[in-house]
């Protein structure tokens, strides 16, 4: 592009404190990544706008946060709470009341960048450790007043969002420690506040740090690790993205410790146990409705990041890389680590987020990868020297036969460098009423296509939407489907609305309700439906017994009331 070409005033301050931006800005304040100018003229194109659109900022959320809604709680059990966890560790002001109660979906920030705002706590409580936690829940229990869990605040489906007033309970403020590695059974007993950067850095200089006699990494990555916590990853069943290897946070924890309503307890440290069902299984993915969660052990693995080897291919068609991956994830040589296919519509954008020169596109095209049918393929594989060479060696073979090119390891180091500075992107966009989100679901191989080519039916029958699709997790029997849509809109119920209809039709055309995001609010409507009568029933069981007065996250979580 000319030197003086347009480019809109994309925002590089911090959101002033205090107000409804610096409430749905993500991550660091002070970080942004806007849209390159390909993607701006993309935009432009298919959104069928001009340079005059994008001259004025349409709502900004810079108002000052403003509640005309009372403190419901009682001013003794205030007071009471101030008791167990000093008066420091308390807030009742608007904003901590709204900070607080907010998380990062979509529907959030269309809403708070217009002043709206939906259910708050009556009081923000910073717990110090986990006997702070033990009276707060047997107070609350006895006052009957509701408790909401606020960890990271990274939640995309409304599960910080507190119903039905009561306490927003904030484990991360203190409850943020690695306490202990234990190196012969190769696991970490930590608390469940610790963000992600924090607990990789504690676990990488082990050595230093514990007088481990190896490095370690958690093996969980998510595109949220900077701002999520190891805690919020566990009651989410998140799933990091080198999750076909080291396995998604179901997998990885060992032990927890719960407190609930009706007491405390921990599950127990063995590798495997053949004593029942096990609550340790059921306790994950619970988003707090039954209780919370102040610690737990989790498995740990050697860090060897020297022994990395990085690929990247592009396949012809999206058949050939569904193939090829089905293949390579069935043959039991071994699994990469990271591991990621594009579907056309999103190597197409994402070649030109990426800039990729004019010269290697008319190569690529010459070669037969023609532009809308071509599909990116990257990852890489981890683990000791002999392994990850032998995998590495074995996945560019499986390329080979479905007619894939190496890129060597140039587009995997290229999505490494930005891959957890995406969602910065969403405040550029939502600045001109742009709006990107995503919603993903597992799905067995066999119902693969069926569910991609559904879902983006619909996505795209709505005029001028891009719709992006990857799959990101992937198993023998299956994978993940990670839909990523992008439009322009202006009002929130629309928003809503379509949101909705996708979710229809994951369900419609066999898809997971989620894959790696967790349920909350947002998706709580169809949990009925999809598990059944005779699941949900168990799920109420399990609440009713944990938490007989429902002040655990109440008010739709998990859809169970």
């Amino acid at each position: 592009m000319k030197a003086n070409t347009f480019r809109p005033d994309w925002t590089e301050k911090p959101p002033p404190p205090g107000t409804y931006r610096s409430v749905f800005k993500y991550g660091n304040p002070r970080q942004f990544k806007h849209p390159s100018d390909a993607w701006y003229e993309m935009i432009k194109r298919d959104f069928h706008l001009g340079d005059d659109d994008f001259r004025e900022k349409k709502k900004e959320g810079l108002e000052k946060v403003a509640l005309s809604r009372p403190v419901c709680l009682q001013a003794a059990q205030i007071g009471h709470i101030k008791s167990i966890v000093g008066e420091e560790n308390v807030a009742t002001d608007d904003y901590s009341r709204v900070k607080f109660s907010s998380g990062k979906t979509m529907e959030e920030m269309l809403e708070l960048r217009r002043g709206i705002v939906r259910e708050v706590a009556d009081v923000v409580v910073h717990p110090r450790d986990k006997n702070d936690v033990r009276h707060l829940v047997a107070y609350c229990n006895q006052e009957k007043i509701p408790i909401t869990v606020f960890s990271a605040g990274s939640s995309v489906n409304l599960g910080c969002r507190p119903a039905r007033g009561g306490i927003s309970l904030v484990i991360s403020t203190h409850m943020n420690k690695l306490l202990e590695i234990n190196e012969l059974n190769q696991t970490a007993r930590v608390q469940p506040g610790m963000f992600g950067p924090a607990y990789e850095e504690a676990l990488n200089n082990a050595p230093e740090r514990f007088g481990c006699k190896r490095r370690y990494t958690c093996g969980h990555f998510p595109q949220s690790f900077e701002y999520s916590t190891v805690g919020g990853w566990i009651v989410t069943l998140g799933s990091g993205q080198a999750s076909t290897y080291y396995g998604d946070a179901y997998d990885i924890v060992f032990s927890q410790e719960y407190v609930t309503p009706v007491g405390t307890f921990k599950t127990l440290d063995y590798p495997a146990t053949a004593t029942g069902p096990k609550v340790n299984d059921i306790m994950k993915g619970s988003e707090g409705i039954f209780g919370i969660l102040v610690e737990v052990t989790m498995k740990i693995f050697r860090y060897m990041p020297q022994n990395r080897r990085r690929f990247s291919f592009m396949y012809p068609t999206w058949e050939a890389a569904v193939n090829a991956s089905r293949e390579i994830m069935q043959s039991e040589f071994g699994k990469p680590a990271i591991y990621r296919i594009s579907d056309p519509e999103e190597t197409d954008r994402g070649l030109k987020l990426y800039g990729m020169p004019k010269m290697a596109d008319k190569f690529l095209t010459l070669r037969g990868f023609k532009p809308m049918r071509r599909c990116l393929c990257l990852g890489n594989v981890e683990g000791e020297h002999d392994y990850a060479k032998l995998v590495a060696r074995k996945i560019k073979a499986v390329a080979r036969k479905h007619k894939a090119i190496s890129l060597t390891g140039y587009a995997a180091r290229k999505w490494e460098h930005t891959r957890y500075t995406e969602p910065y992107m969403r405040e550029d966009l939502g600045d001109y009423d742009i709006v990107i989100d995503t919603l993903e679901a597992a799905v067995t191989w066999d119902n693969f296509h069926r569910l991609h080519q559904g879902v983006r039916a619909y996505i795209k029958s709505r005029r001028d939407t891009m719709c992006m699709a990857h799959a990101s997790h992937f198993y023998p029997q299956g994978t993940n489907l990670y839909f990523i849509f992008i439009a322009h809109m202006t009002d929130p119920e629309e928003f809503r609305q379509f949101q909705r209809g996708i979710i229809d039709k994951i369900q419609e055309y066999g898809g997971s309700l989620s894959h790696h995001h967790g349920v909350g609010r947002m998706i709580g409507p169809w949990m009925e439906k999809h598990l059944g009568k005779e699941q949900m029933s168990v799920l109420r069981a399990l609440k009713n017994h944990f938490d007989p007065n429902n002040i655990m996250n109440p008010g739709g979580q998990l859809g169970l009331d």
